[in-house]
């Protein structure tokens, strides 16, 4: 069994001689992982590699040549990089611009060639931290922080603690009690990094209240407490958990439109007719030629007098009556019916296959190939663009599938789908640029077992 001891570390300096510290004491280089936020840039300035700074899109982060990779680096901080594998700065989400080293370096990048694919947090994660607390050493990180991992063995993880809280860690769930009550609610990767200041101020809050030693003098006061790192126990290859998942099939209702009847209603004229008597009055003169003596109603006839006769016609009326005279029902008859549904589920089953004891005896590291791994890329890569530890990852790749016990027994023919698949998923379209140096590490991983 072996446990994953953590610390967190305000200030560089203590982080890097507790690296010496873990060395020196007899723990594995290979074993201890280091990343600090280099956001106030004190690492760009020692990159003898490359002269100037340009920008280029690798997956879903941009690398800074400025901030490469190189023995220069190493120099800057004390020789760390003869002491730590797979020394680089990259731009992690949530952190930015940062120093990482050892075996989580190989986890931020993936496999691929300079691609943040899971933030230190799930770095963290992905080597037994707990959720919780990757998040809380992941913000320390990003508010300027050193963090400092080792996988020790079960009998010595004790020892490795001790020595780690000799060089004043942080006492992180202090630490993110103080973030919370000023307003923190959690880690959050998508969250804008830091600015310069911001991991100045920071820093200087930190040296001067947390860990006791003051800004003038650098004197160290008595807290009254020790932070000890955090020990998380995992087994000797790595605890995974693979979840047995199984799907149920849940069947409901819902209303569809399956048709209908559209009604619509329209007026039409037609012409009709209808006879009608109609009564008209008209005025008739007619003079009669008369000889006879006068009488007295005649004489009366003898004065001024005026006589009007009326004509009178009738014409016709029309009026209009509406009258009911049929209805149209519309309705719907609403009936079940029983339908039979027939699908597939799935589920995940883990197939567990013991390994030989004569097998895990002849594991070698991937330390051992470095020189080999050196010599091909001087030999065939020193014209490609890039550094051999830039292409380191690509190496381990193919070094991690050649110690697979699911791939070192089978054909390259079997096993180049299968690595092109899960290669894919983290570097799009990047296999063809990067399959013969997989392929090499993978023969040379197998042939030493």
């Amino acid at each position: 069994m072996t446990k994953t001891v953590v610390g967190l570390y305000d200030d560089f300096n203590d982080a890097r001689s507790t690296v010496q510290d873990l060395v020196d004491s007899g723990f594995r280089r290979d074993d201890i992982s280091l990343v600090a936020n280099n956001t106030t840039g004190e690492f760009d300035q020692y990159d003898t590699e490359r002269g100037h700074r340009t920008h280029h899109d690798r997956g879903d982060v941009t690398t800074e040549e400025g901030a490469g990779i190189g023995a220069g680096i190493g120099a800057a901080i004390g020789g760390l990089g003869g002491l730590l594998m797979g020394l680089g700065v990259l731009a992690i989400p949530g952190v930015g611009p940062a120093l990482a080293a050892g075996p989580i370096a190989s986890l931020l990048v993936g496999a691929g060639i300079g691609g943040v694919t899971g933030g230190i947090a799930g770095a963290l994660a992905n080597m037994g931290v707990p959720e919780e607390e990757a998040g809380y050493y992941a913000e320390g990180v990003r508010r300027g922080g050193t963090l400092v991992m080792l996988a020790a063995a079960d009998d010595r993880a004790d020892d490795a603690a001790a020595i780690m809280s000799r060089h004043d860690p942080v006492d992180i769930d202090e630490r993110a009690g103080r973030w919370r009550e000023a307003g923190w609610t959690g880690y959050d990767r998508n969250a804008e990094p830091y600015t310069a200041e911001q991991v100045r101020t920071e820093r200087e809050k930190y040296r001067t209240t947390d860990t006791g030693r003051t800004a003038d003098t650098g004197r160290t006061a008595d807290t009254g407490r020790t932070a000890r790192p955090k020990q998380t126990t995992r087994s000797e290859r790595d605890e995974a958990k693979l979840p047995v998942v199984e799907e149920e099939l849940q069947v409901g209702k819902r209303q569809v439109q399956r048709g209908g009847a559209r009604v619509h209603t329209h007026v039409t004229e037609r012409p009709v007719e209808e006879n009608v008597r109609l009564r008209e009055e008209h005025v008739d003169v007619e003079r009669r030629p008369v000889d006879r003596p006068v009488n007295e109603a005649d004489r009366e006839a003898f004065r001024d007098e005026t006589f009007e006769v009326t004509e009178t016609a009738e014409e016709a009326v029309v009026g209009k009556r509406a009258r009911v005279i049929e209805e149209v029902v519309v309705s719907k008859d609403v009936g079940e019916r029983t339908e039979k549904i027939s699908d597939t589920v799935r589920r995940t089953d883990v197939d567990v296959e013991r390994l030989d004891s004569e097998r895990a005896v002849g594991q070698t590291d991937f330390e051992t190939y470095d020189t080999d791994f050196r010599n091909h890329y001087n030999s065939n890569l020193t014209g490609s663009g890039y550094t051999y530890a830039e292409l380191a990852p690509v190496y381990r790749y193919g070094y991690s599938l050649g110690t697979d016990p699911g791939y070192n027994n089978r054909d390259w023919s079997k096993v180049e789908p299968e690595a092109r698949k899960m290669w894919e998923e983290r570097n799009p379209g990047t296999w063809d640029q990067f399959k013969g140096e997989v392929r090499y590490a993978w023969e040379q991983a197998r042939s030493h077992r």
